[in-house]
């Protein structure tokens, strides 16, 4: 999860957000590379005595500097869209867990267990335990297998919401009659924390989403005890 002062991104813990933090170093570069060089332009330009007719009619210059930002956005496009195509990409999920937004709590059905489901409540700051997150803990997280891949169904049963984990690159809108779905595998076990993130209501910074990700054995233990 993210902390105090933090300028990154949080660290990845899907394969999703690896190639969207990779995607992100890659582009900063490149504005990096173009600032860098439109600075040394400007600064040459204020500094230096414009003597050199060419200048004033210099048709491969401009050549240049027609082709080359159009190859900086390929260089960008390129693996954006490649990202873009991953994250809609559900090969034969192994699990499938319907998310449904509510004016203010999650409730989540594992679908392919007969009839288990349960909503999800943030936990007052009086009850919270030591150690726990303020405005980020529930009484009941979603957990998943790690290392599995997942079908998340998002939907709401009210008002627009989003379900939304930063460190698992996972952000999708819940709407009322409408079943969106996205795809989310954890590469390691852990608990990742995240909060709706479309206003939707007097108490939408109350409606925190915490998914841990557990062994398969666990899973299954904490599956027969529901």
């Amino acid at each position: 999860m993210s902390h105090p002062a933090q300028l990154g991104l949080q660290n990845a813990s899907s394969p999703i957000m690896e190639e969207l933090l990779n995607f992100h170093d890659h582009a900063l570069m490149i504005v990096f590379l173009i600032s860098a060089l439109v600075l040394y332009i400007i600064s040459s330009t204020v500094s230096a005595k414009l003597t050199h007719t060419a200048t004033m009619d210099a048709q491969i210059m401009e050549i240049i500097w027609t082709i080359l930002p159009a190859l900086i956005l390929i260089t960008i496009a390129l693996p954006s869209l490649r990202i873009l195509y991953l994250t809609d990409e559900i090969n034969d999920p192994s699990l499938t867990i319907k998310a449904i937004g509510h004016q203010w709590y999650w409730s989540y059905e594992y679908t392919d267990y007969g009839s288990t489901s349960f909503d999800s409540y943030m936990v007052p700051t009086e009850n919270l335990d030591p150690g726990s997150f303020r405005l980020l803990d529930v009484d009941s997280r979603m957990l998943i297998p790690m290392q599995t891949q997942a079908r998340i169904l998002v939907t709401a049963e009210d008002v627009l919401h989003s379900w939304a984990v930063p460190s698992l690159g996972v952000k999708m809108d819940a709407i009322p009659g409408r079943l969106n779905q996205t795809t989310l595998m954890t590469s390691r076990p852990g608990v990742f924390y995240g909060q709706c993130s479309e206003i939707c209501g007097a108490n939408h910074s109350f409606m925190p989403i915490v998914v841990e990700s557990v062994p398969l054995k666990t899973f299954e233990n904490w599956l027969e005890e529901l």
